[in-house]
């Protein structure tokens, strides 16, 4: 299933939606459809030792050293 960001124009919300096949998102806050879809950082997982959290080091996007993608997750 993928994920994909939006920001909504009406509001300035910006959000994470599951899309599926034809489906449209709409904004959660104020029911908008005039999104404004954002470029993802997205993680690969792999088997082995190397790709372990500990490892990924600080999120690409804004720094957060907790690691990618912690700028979304709750304080």
């Amino acid at each position: 299933m993928p994920i994909f960001e939006y920001v909504c124009q009406a509001c300035d919300h910006e959000f994470e939606a599951l899309v599926y096949g034809s489906d449209k998102p709409e904004c959660p806050k104020c029911h908008g459809k005039r999104l404004s879809p954002q470029l993802s950082v997205f993680a690969v997982a792999g088997k082995g030792s190397s790709t372990s959290a500990s490892t990924a080091g600080s999120c690409g996007s804004c720094g957060d050293p907790r690691g990618p993608g912690a700028c979304s997750l709750p304080d």
